[in-house]
């Protein structure tokens, strides 16, 4: 839905200061309802401003721009770190998911080795040569 333009929000608070009819006269007027002209009257009060505000919702993100840069700088120079020393290098408190989710929207993926699929833990390594 989209708000509504910054010319009726100016007339409609123009309207309800020069006391033209009750709120709900005005609101009638100017096909709005009552609630919209309380909330723009607050957001005049509160912010200095008419303008429609975006759409402020959500967590921020945890990293910077400048640390996603130089989260895929160390990926670069070093492919095989692990989530664990990234967060680390990086210097931030956050959970390895974080970390994982980023390195997915700079377009990295999953190391793969050839033809067998995922690369081998350490310790898969070690009971596969063990068993040879």
């Amino acid at each position: 839905m989209r708000s509504y333009s910054l010319d009726l929000r100016e007339r409609v608070v123009a309207a309800v200061e020069a006391k033209e009819g009750t709120w709900k006269e005005i609101a009638a007027r100017f096909r709005v309802s009552v609630a919209w002209i309380t909330k723009i009257r607050r957001q005049q009060k509160d912010l200095g401003t008419l303008e429609p505000q975006t759409f402020r919702c959500g967590r921020k993100p945890i990293l910077t721009d400048e640390q996603r840069k130089q989260l895929a700088e160390i990926v670069r120079k070093t492919p095989d770190v692990t989530l664990k020393q990234l967060r680390e290098q990086l210097g931030v408190k956050c959970c390895l998911q974080v970390i994982w989710d980023a390195l997915n929207k700079l377009g990295f993926t999953y190391k793969k080795i050839g033809a067998s699929g995922r690369a081998r833990s350490p310790r898969r390594e070690r009971a596969a040569n063990s068993l040879a």
